[in-house]
C-alpha cells in the first residue's frame, strides 16, 4: 500500500481512461491527489497514473484490472467510464452482432465492473466504502433515433444500474450515482462517423455550445469527493440544459 505524507493514498479505478472523458477525469483525479489506475484498449495516451490493458468485454481482463488497482491501495473510488459506439444507422439496418457489442461492452461490462468495485468497497466484504460514479449519456434519455438507438438504450441500462445499486450498497458504505454528458467534444464521434456532430446540433443546447470533456470531469470528481456525502441514486445531466 502506498503513503502519502503518512496518510494512506486512496485509489480511483477509471475505465476507458486514455482519451475523451476518461482522460480528462483521470486528470483531474490526479491533480487532486488520487492514485490512478486506468484501463485503455490499444493506447495508454497519458503519461501519468497507472495504465492496464484492458477489455471490457472479458470478465477476465475486469477482474485482472480491479486486482491490479488492489495492489496499488485501498480502492475508494470507481469511475464506470468506458463504452463504444458505432456508426450511425437506423435500427433497421443493425444486425444483431452490432447490438450484442454495444451491450457487451457498455451493460454487462458496466454491470461486471461495478460488481467487482462493491466486491473491494463494500463493508460486508471488508473494504472501508467509497464512490462509484457511473458515466451514462443524454441518448437514454432522448433515445438518439436515426443515429443510435443501441447505444441510447444501453446507457439506459446504466441508469438503471445506477438507481438500483445505490439503494442495494447505501447501507454498505458505497454512494453510487451517474453523470449524464450531452454533446460533448471527444472522439468519440468520429467513431460515430460524424466528428462534426457536436458543431451540427450544438444549436439546440440552451446554451448555444458544446461542452468539453473537462467540463464532465468536474462533476464526476465532485460525486466522488465528500462534497456529495449525503448524494446517492442521483443522475447529473452535463448537457447545457439539453
Amino acid at each position: 500500500m502506498i503513503l502519502l505524507g503518512g496518510q494512506l493514498k486512496q485509489v480511483l479505478i477509471v475505465t476507458g481512461g486514455s482519451r475523451g472523458i476518461g482522460a480528462a477525469t483521470v486528470k483531474l483525479a490526479a491533480e487532486r491527489g488520487w492514485t490512478v489506475v486506468y484501463s485503455y484498449s490499444r493506447n495508454p495516451g497519458l503519461d501519468l497514473g497507472t495504465a492496464v490493458q484492458a477489455d471490457i468485454s472479458s470478465e477476465a481482463d475486469i477482474i485482472r484490472l480491479f486486482d491490479a488497482a488492489s495492489a496499488a491501495g485501498p480502492v475508494r473510488g470507481f469511475v464506470n467510464n468506458a463504452a463504444i459506439l458505432e456508426p450511425q444507422l437506423r435500427l433497421d439496418q443493425m444486425d444483431a452482432a452490432r447490438i450484442q457489442r454495444i451491450f457487451t461492452v457498455n451493460a454487462v461490462g458496466a454491470l461486471l465492473c461495478a460488481r467487482e468495485a462493491v466486491r473491494r468497497m463494500s463493508t460486508k466484504h471488508g473494504g472501508a466504502g467509497g464512490a462509484i460514479v457511473n458515466v451514462s449519456s443524454a441518448a437514454a434519455r432522448i433515445g438518439s433515433p436515426n443515429e443510435y438507438i443501441d447505444y441510447a438504450a444501453s446507457k439506459g441500462a446504466v441508469d438503471t444500474l445506477t438507481v438500483g445499486l445505490a439503494k442495494e450498497v447505501a447501507a454498505e458504505g458505497i454512494r453510487v450515482n451517474a453523470v449524464r454528458p450531452g454533446l460533448i467534444y471527444t472522439d468519440m464521434h468520429a467513431d460515430g462517423g460524424e466528428p462534426g456532430r457536436v458543431d451540427r446540433l450544438k444549436s439546440g443546447v440552451p446554451m448555444q455550445r458544446g461542452g468539453t470533456a473537462e467540463e464532465v470531469a468536474a462533476a464526476i470528481l465532485w460525486l466522488l469527493s465528500d462534497e456529495a456525502s449525503y448524494v446517492t441514486g442521483s443522475i447529473l445531466d452535463v448537457t447545457g440544459g439539453r
